[in-house]
């Protein structure tokens, strides 16, 4: 069987399986696991399969997100132990910015306690988490209210971060694939997401296990962008070894 014929006899195992083993693999197709294993490399490089350890599964698409006051309660243990290790790799004094997301809210709640902070935000969600903490410096970007959300996007919004730098940027993210990176769902934030980007040198992605192996729509940024990735302890420790090698700080949140 020829290479390509092999990989699309993979691909159409993963399509009936969703998931597939090197081993399984191995002795259906007659060829040794290391050539398997590469065969599996060279479709997650593709985009066409998602490496984990062990074997593969399918890429999926992103599903549609539901508003963000209706995913506050989902992954909720994995999201509070991202913002507590999050929060505590901030120190006192600093200037930063906080995305939209429930994850990011986390962050948000665990920083309360920290003085002298600068905190930029787009979202109305962290505004209500410092707008009343004295200790805070709070800067409020405006711009067009993206409502599911609760965050501010647009030209006005990508005008004024523009104006701002930060010591941190924390935020959260639609997708994250090896082949695909960091992508979003909705087309008239990809720019603004950009735009928050460039604010500041240090990129801190906040990420729970369910946003792994995903591709939206959108292309926002490479994952090499990515200063620090914090997530749980449910996210594929194959998936997170190959992110520690293209550069990227991986933390993992127990």
């Amino acid at each position: 069987m020829l290479s390509e014929e092999r990989r699309r006899r993979i691909l159409e195992l993963l399509d009936a399986r969703n998931s597939v083993r090197v081993a399984d693999l191995s002795q259906e197709l007659g060829v040794s696991e290391a050539t398997v294993r590469r065969d599996l490399d060279i479709l997650d490089s593709n985009g066409r399969a998602r490496r984990v350890h062990g074997g593969a599964m399918q890429t999926q698409d992103a599903p549609p997100e539901p508003p963000v006051l209706h995913r506050e309660h989902e992954n909720r243990a994995a999201k509070q132990a991202i913002g507590r290790l999050t929060a505590s790799m901030i120190e006192d004094g600093e200037a930063v910015f906080l995305g939209s997301g429930t994850t990011t809210l986390e962050v948000a709640h665990n920083l309360i306690s920290h003085s002298d902070l600068t905190v930029v935000t787009n979202a109305l969600t962290i505004v209500n988490v410092f707008a009343q903490l004295e200790r805070v410096s709070l800067v409020v970007v405006g711009g067009m209210l993206r409502q599911s959300e609760m965050s501010f996007v647009g030209h006005i919004a990508e005008a004024a971060l523009g104006e701002v730098r930060v010591d941190k940027v924390i935020m959260g993210i639609r997708g994250i694939a090896l082949r695909a990176g960091l992508t979003n769902d909705y087309l008239p934030e990809v720019m603004t997401d950009r735009a928050i980007l460039a604010m500041a040198p240090n990129l801190v992605l906040v990420a729970d296990n369910s946003k792994f192996g995903r591709v939206a729509s959108a292309f926002v940024a490479p994952i090499e962008q990515v200063s620090t990735l914090v997530t749980d302890g449910q996210t594929d420790a194959g998936v997170l070894s190959r992110i520690r090698n293209l550069g990227v700080d991986v933390r993992v949140a127990r």
